[in-house]
């Protein structure tokens, strides 16, 4: 029989929690004023003498924000070496903690939001972070604090980040070649061929599909996890959400119809003859400017400017619109676009990205109510 598993909130200073010897599970960190409130759950003797009590809940908002930037930790599980790695490396990069708040303490999902004050490089930062997130098996993004807000227009992906399939490659696997298909596109998301060119050539492979197939596979297409939720979130806070594809509006507009709270769709245009495509395309092709553009003139037609505008995609025409605002989410990314977006998230699903603005989990489950 195992050793009893204890949960303890223990009331520290850093160093204090940096000398530890102990392979406790982190369930949160709070740290505000020198004071450390770090929840463990830890088998044998208490990692920590001093001071304790019961574990407190997520509380119902997060402090303020009061430091430069902020450094998010996303993990399904964090243990007290991981955590006490990230704290040096703070040390080693000369940046000041300021303040941390737990943003998401479930058994399967911790998220903390670590404030930060130093004289940084930004992409120096971001690249430095991915290596930790390498090392450590978690997700870390960076952010300017004032980013951590509710945006005021959303710019979405569709294939893959929105859908968890590339609706080509689906159609292509239906007529026998899928493989050509998919190598194609894979090497369009890794920005290996031109977005325009690979499309141009994937259509025409795919002349004669029938469009009565189409109707069947668009309600067969499975939703990326976490999409719905964040959408829905995003529509509660008065957030527009725009779809912006380098596919096809046939499913675009049917998601709008039948699956997400979309206020905008801009998409590719099939072309039929007799009930089939004809392998043309219809121009102009949405690529990466092309998305870029698109976001901008619907940022524009709201009278928004580009500080209230987040983009999240996963593929190189994405990167385009993923560096136009403040907050460039690339969701389960290729390598290239996770190495150029300004965030990255490869743990969690779409709603995870709630996290980068700002919102606790109180705060999210209140939004459904």
């Amino acid at each position: 029989m195992g050793d009893q598993i204890n949960s303890q909130e223990f009331h520290l200073s850093l160093e204090q929690i940096a000398q530890a010897s102990s392979s406790s599970t982190v369930r949160y960190l709070n740290y505000r004023d020198k004071v450390a409130r770090l929840g463990l759950e830890y088998s044998g003797a208490a990692p920590f003498p001093g001071v304790t009590t019961d574990f407190a809940p997520i509380p119902e908002e997060p402090g303020s924000l009061e430091a430069i930037w902020c450094i998010t930790l996303l993990s399904h599980s964090v243990s007290l070496p991981q955590l006490q790695y990230l704290l040096r490396f703070f040390d080693e990069q000369q940046w000041s903690l300021f303040a941390t708040d737990t943003l998401a303490q479930r058994q399967d999902r911790t998220v903390i939001r670590f404030q930060i004050d130093g004289d940084l490089d930004f992409d120096s930062a971001r690249l430095a972070c991915l290596g930790v997130a390498d090392e450590l098996g978690v997700d870390l993004t960076i952010q300017a604090s004032v980013t951590q807000r509710v945006p005021k227009l959303a710019g979405f992906d569709m294939d893959s980040t929105l859908i968890d399939a590339e609706v080509i490659d689906e159609l292509a696997k239906i007529t026998g070649i899928g493989d050509q298909v998919a190598a194609i596109t894979q090497a369009t998301m890794a920005g290996d061929i031109d977005f325009c060119e690979s499309f141009k050539r994937r259509m025409a492979l795919l002349k004669g599909f029938s469009e009565q197939r189409l109707a069947e596979i668009a309600r067969e297409l499975p939703l990326k996890e976490g999409a719905y939720e964040l959408l829905a979130a995003l529509h509660a806070l008065g957030c527009k959400t725009a779809l912006l594809s380098g596919g096809f509006t046939y499913f675009a507009e049917f998601l709008q119809r039948e699956r997400l709270p979309l206020d905008y769709t801009h998409a590719n245009e099939l072309k039929f003859a007799n009930g089939a495509l004809t392998g043309e395309v219809v121009e102009p092709i949405i690529d990466g400017d092309r998305k870029r553009k698109l976001l901008q003139e619907i940022a524009r037609d709201l009278d928004l400017g580009m500080e209230s505008v987040v983009a999240m995609g996963d593929g190189a025409n994405d990167i385009p619109m993923l560096n136009l605002g403040e907050l460039g989410i690339a969701i389960h990314p290729k390598p290239k676009v996770r190495l150029q977006a300004p965030q990255a998230i490869n743990l969690f699903g779409l709603d995870a990205a709630l996290y980068l603005f700002g919102l606790n989990d109180q705060q999210i489950a209140r939004l459904g109510k």
